[in-house]
């Protein structure tokens, strides 16, 4: 009877719980086509707690854009959610998304959000929920800085916004993760849908190679531009 106590007391100490807490940092190079061609760096740092009902997932990214040897332009970029739990797949949830800039369109552009998510699948092999909710967004163009290839009206908008997500992962492997994500707010000033394609691949346990592209829609954009952009990029991703 001692022997088999013994060994319960060993197991109960050995088994270690999953830390709620998860990080990414993330460094890359990207190549430009649509209204602009360029070379960039970029980096990425995010982080995930996920704690009973909780989770709040954080994420922050650095844009250095080089043309013809010189910087062109700088931008930070900011998205912060919070998700609380109502059920075994819906959640309420609330988020702000923006980014600063000194030589783009936009010296700031800030879009905060509420409402719910529902969570069609979450396996260990397949994630795929959806967000609808209102919100607002607030923008302030740089009226100095814009150039003919500029997707920007001169106006500071404030206006109230819907916003819908849509995202995925799927690991058919260990080693291999897919993931899509699909991001529209609408206001009366524009529509922008923003779409995002990732394919990681795991080198080791703490790195991995990332394949990223971005496209952005807007349904106004000023005469003689497209109103699609995209943009290719080759990260490398360390996991903590």
């Amino acid at each position: 009877m001692c022997s088999v106590l013994h060994a319960e007391e060993l197991t109960d100490t050995d088994i270690e719980s999953p830390s709620p807490f998860k990080s990414e940092v993330e460094f890359g190079y990207q190549a430009h086509s649509g209204n602009s061609d360029s070379e960039s760096m970029n980096a990425r740092l995010s982080g995930e707690y996920i704690k009973n009902r909780y989770r709040l997932t954080g994420e922050w990214k650095y844009y250095l854009l080089y043309k013809d040897g010189e910087e062109d332009k700088r931008q930070s970029t900011y998205d912060l959610q919070g998700d609380y739990k109502l059920g075994p797949k819906s959640y309420a949830y609330s988020s702000f998304n923006g980014y600063d800039s000194k030589y783009s369109s936009y010296y700031t552009d800030y879009t905060v959000s509420m409402g719910l998510g529902y969570q069609l699948t979450n396996t260990k092999h397949l994630l795929v929920e959806g967000e609808l909710g209102p919100g607002y967004r607030y923008q302030e163009p740089n009226l100095d800085e814009i150039g003919d290839d500029d997707i920007v009206f001169p106006e500071t908008v404030q206006e109230a916004i819907i916003r819908g997500n849509l995202a995925m992962v799927w690991k058919p492997i260990e080693s291999l993760s897919i993931g899509g994500k699909i991001t529209v707010v609408a206001g009366e000033s524009n529509t922008r849908t923003d779409t995002e394609i990732s394919v990681i691949n795991a080198i080791t346990e703490d790195i991995a190679l990332k394949l990223v592209h971005n496209r952005q829609h807007h349904n106004k954009v000023p005469s003689g531009l497209s109103n699609t952009d995209s943009v290719f990029s080759v990260n490398l991703l360390f996991l903590f």
